[in-house]
Formats: C-alpha cells, sequence, structure tokens
C-alpha cells in the first residue's frame, strides 16, 4: 500500500503563497456554512509515522479555521478515571456536535496499534479491535457525521532525516525521542501493522487518505483542500437524502381496532401473579439486606452496575427503584431519568448523552428509561426514520457489550402491566394530588398505540437479549410482586457476577 504510494511530492514556495490564502478562505467559509446549518458534525483524525507533521497539521487547521469552533484532542494512555470506564468512554465524551470539526491524533486507533506492535494483542484480537474501530465509525456515519482520516507517510530514509534535521537544531531536539529512533528501528513491523489497520477500516463512508509528508507545503495543501472537498460534497449529499427522506416518510400506521392484538412476548405473561402483604414485608427486608452486603463487595471489587428500567406508563418503574435505592448507599448510586433530549443532546449522536453517564467503577447507574427509546417511543411515534430505527438494533448491541466486557453487570427490566391495570392506575392518580401531576395528555394518547409498542418491544427483546444482557420482563400488575422480581433478580445476577470472579 503505501510502497505504491507517490513519494517525494512537493510544492514550490511560490505555488504555495499564491494558493494557501485561497485555500483558507474557502475552509472558513466551509467553516462557517457548517455551523451555520448546524446539520452534522465533521470529525477529522490524523494518524502517521512519526516525524511527518502529525501536530504540525493539527496546529495549521487551527491557524487557518476558526480556533473557538474547533473541538482538538490527543490521547494519552487512559487516565485512572478512563480506566474504570469502557474504553470508548473517553471518545464518545469529546465528540463534536453538529455544525463544529473535532480534530484527533490518533484516538480509538492508538491503543490496537500499538498493542499489536508491542505483541499484547494477537492478530485474531487485532482484527476485532479494528472491527470495533469500523463499528464506532459506521454509528457515526450513519448518524450523520462526515470522518476524514489521514495517515501521513515519510519513507523510511525520509524519517531518518527528519529526526536528524531536528536533533541539529536546540530548539527541537527534544521532538525526537528515544521511542522515536526505537519505532525506526521497527519500520517495517509498524508499516505492516499500520497496513493491516487502514485495509481493515477504510470505508467508503469513512476512507483513509494516505499524505506524502516530506514537503510541509504539499502536506498542509493536500489536507486542507481535502477537508474543503469532503465538507462541501457531504453538505451536498446530507441535504439531498434529508430531502428523500421527507418524500418518503410516512406516519407509522394505524391498527384497526376491530383486528385482534398480535401475538407478542408480552402476550403469554401471567399477569394474575401476585405477592401477599405479609409476604411481601417478609421478602422485602431479605432482599434488600442482601442487595446491601453484595453491593459492598462489588465496591470493594470496583464492579459497576447498570440497571434500566423500561415499561408503559404507570407501570411501577419508579416504585422499583425506590426499592432498591433503599438499598444502597447514597453516595454509590445515580438515578438518571431520562426524558425527550435537550438542544445540547440532539446535537450529538443519540447514544451520545448514555456513554457520557457511565460511572466510576463499583458504582451504580438506574437508567428510568433508557437508549431503547429509538427503538420504542422515537419508533412508535415516528420520531427516528424506519432506517434509523432498524440500525438501532445493532448499534445498541455493540454499546452493551463494550459494557459487559468491561466487567459491568448490565439488567434490563421491563416492567409490564396490562391495558385494564394501566386505566385503574391512571384513575388513581387523577384523584391523588401528589401523583397528578405524573399523568399527562400524552400518557393517555400512548394508551391508543399499546398494539405498536407491544410489537416493538417483542423485536427488543428478540434482538437485543444477549446472554450477558438478556431482558427480565417484569408482571407488574401486583407492585409487591413485581418489586420482589426486581430485588431478586438483581441480587441473583449480582451474586453470579461476584463468584465467577467479575464475569455474568
Amino acid at each position: 500500500m503505501f510502497r505504491t504510494a507517490e513519494l517525494g511530492q512537493k510544492i514550490p514556495k511560490s505555488e504555495y503563497r499564491q494558493r494557501e490564502p485561497v485555500l483558507r478562505q474557502e475552509l472558513l467559509e466551509a467553516q462557517a456554512n457548517l455551523v451555520e446549518a448546524g446539520e452534522f458534525p465533521v470529525i477529522v483524525l490524523c494518524a502517521g509515522v512519526d516525524g511527518a507533521g502529525k501536530g504540525e497539521t493539527v496546529n495549521l487547521l487551527n491557524e487557518w479555521m476558526d480556533p473557538r469552533l474547533l473541538l482538538t484532542r490527543a490521547y494519552d494512555k487512559p487516565s485512572e478515571e478512563e480506566q474504570e470506564r469502557p474504553e470508548y468512554w473517553r471518545f464518545w465524551r469529546d465528540l463534536p456536535p453538529k455544525g463544529r470539526i473535532g480534530l484527533y491524533q490518533y484516538a480509538w486507533y492508538a491503543g490496537p496499534v500499538h498493542d499489536r506492535l508491542y505483541e499484547k494483542d494477537s492478530a485474531a484480537t487485532f482484527d476485532d479491535r479494528l472491527m470495533r474501530c469500523h463499528a464506532f465509525e459506521e454509528a457515526l456515519t450513519e448518524g450523520g457525521a462526515l470522518i476524514i482520516k489521514f495517515w501521513l507517510h515519510l519513507s523510511r530514509a525520509e524519517q531518518k532525516k527528519s529526526f536528524k534535521k531536528l536533533e541539529k537544531d536546540p530548539l527541537t531536539k527534544w521532538r525526537v525521542t528515544r521511542q522515536d529512533w526505537d519505532h525506526w528501528r521497527r519500520y517495517d513491523e509498524i508499516e505492516a501493522v499500520v497496513e493491516r489497520a487502514i485495509m481493515r477500516t477504510s470505508t467508503g463512508r469513512a476512507p483513509w487518505n494516505i499524505v506524502e509528508g516530506v514537503d510541509p507545503n504539499y502536506r498542509s495543501l493536500t489536507v486542507g483542500t481535502t477537508i474543503r472537498d469532503a465538507i462541501r460534497k457531504h453538505a451536498d449529499e446530507f441535504s439531498a437524502r434529508q430531502k428523500l427522506r421527507e418524500v418518503l416518510a410516512s406516519p407509522p400506521p394505524a391498527t384497526d381496532p376491530g383486528e385482534p392484538s398480535p401475538a407478542t412476548v408480552l402476550s403469554g405473561l401471567d399477569m394474575s401473579l401476585t405477592l401477599s402483604r405479609k409476604d411481601y414485608r417478609e421478602q422485602l427486608g431479605e432482599w434488600q439486606g442482601k442487595l446491601n452486603r453484595l453491593h459492598r463487595k462489588a465496591l470493594k471489587k470496583k464492579l459497576s452496575t447498570i440497571l434500566l428500567f423500561e415499561g408503559p406508563d404507570a407501570a411501577g418503574k419508579g416504585g422499583a427503584i425506590r426499592r432498591i435505592t433503599a438499598a444502597l448507599d447514597a453516595r454509590h448510586y445515580e438515578v438518571i431519568p431520562i426524558a425527550a433530549p435537550t438542544d445540547e443532546e440532539r446535537a450529538q449522536h443519540y447514544l451520545w448523552r448514555f456513554w457520557r453517564q457511565l460511572s466510576r467503577a463499583g458504582r451504580v447507574t438506574i437508567f428510568d428509561r433508557s437508549w431503547y427509546g429509538r427503538v420504542l417511543v422515537e419508533r412508535v411515534e415516528g420520531f427516528a426514520a424506519e432506517d434509523e430505527w432498524r440500525r438501532a438494533y445493532a448499534e445498541i448491541n455493540e454499546f452493551e457489550e463494550q459494557l459487559t466486557e468491561h466487567g459491568i453487570l448490565l439488567v434490563k427490566y421491563w416492567v409490564h402491566i396490562d391495558s385494564e391495570e394501566q386505566l385503574e392506575r391512571f384513575k388513581a392518580r387523577e384523584l391523588i394530588p401528589y401523583k397528578s401531576w405524573k399523568l399527562t395528555g400524552e400518557d393517555w394518547r400512548n394508551r391508543e398505540k399499546s398494539d405498536a409498542y407491544g410489537q416493538a418491544v417483542n423485536d427488543i427483546v428478540e434482538h437485543t437479549s444477549m446472554q450477558a444482557a438478556p431482558w427480565t420482563i417484569v408482571e407488574g400488575n401486583d407492585k409487591h410482586f413485581a418489586r420482589i422480581k426486581v430485588l431478586k433478580t438483581l441480587c441473583n445476577r449480582l451474586e453470579a457476577v461476584l463468584k465467577n470472579g467479575g464475569k455474568d
């Protein structure tokens, strides 16, 4: 790959002086249009061999464009805070919002390339990690992001020449390290690893651009021109896709009241299950006490737990959550209610707001509604196009796989009530002053779409109930029964993970 690249490309200074101011103006215009439209983010990733100009290129882009509207990030070894979360947490955290440009050096490729080079990872593991890079980029580009990746290259001889030149100048000598020379001696090994990475992750939507780095003028103009052209092209294509989507968009199909409800995973539930008040009181104390003991052990082992609750309005999710938190130390848990996204959250990929809420090791994070909104309410209400919610199953599975691979216990609950029980609870809420605020017009409207929601739940369980993160469906007509089942399931899962050394 690199051997067939055009090496030794140069641009005369006179030509550079002529083209550079024009390109700078065009980049500023592209940046201004990007901000004004606010339709998609731009992610520019710079990687390359040592001495090829990665840092200089990022600095130059900050000089040529408005740095106030750029997000620049370079990554070192993960900090203690970052190590306590999944690997991609820091990359999701640092994504630019729509209308902004993010500049990154190596980023999510640094770990896989380094660990393969130093033989920490096998070839198979390396390929798996590259596929994660691909999945990350695919999720972003499917969401509308523009990703522009540059590999700045030098031949082995030119790299040595670059190092020697830097070492001769006392002001730049510090920039050449022992590691740089070690990498130079292992040039062929690095090239083989990088070629593999580029071949596995250069896709139609996120291709690698290999740029010869010998001549700063050629490198700068090539990178700047590529960014300018990519933003212009993506803006045109994005607008065309949006117009086509509006034309093809259709409201969710209405169900015929006369038609029988389709059979779903919820149809076979025994909603008559109950628990007497006496048995409830006895078991509540027992399971809350057990949960407290298990959580203290998990805290010592830095085992994090994520709980998510989904279910119809008035199903009892809040009551179940309160029975869990009553058994925990308030310093070590957080309950996150999920409502409609804010303006800040709408400017990001829909998973962004959930990634940023991941806690440090050992803590419990409880989501009252969750990322399943994309394939539930957004699907049923038509807030997400069909292609968006259909691909979300794979995106959600990838997200949850990263959580469980990191050692996080993920427990997912669907708390269910039937239509008759929901109606009774709605009427009761209307009569109780401190509960009436919970009841809205939207709650009443959602009852009319119970069949559509039931089908959506069925698809969720079918597509996202993995061995490491299965769904627990809770029969919720009897609140006492539901609360104990929630506590019991959590304790059993947590106990199994602790006995198994942190693996579910």
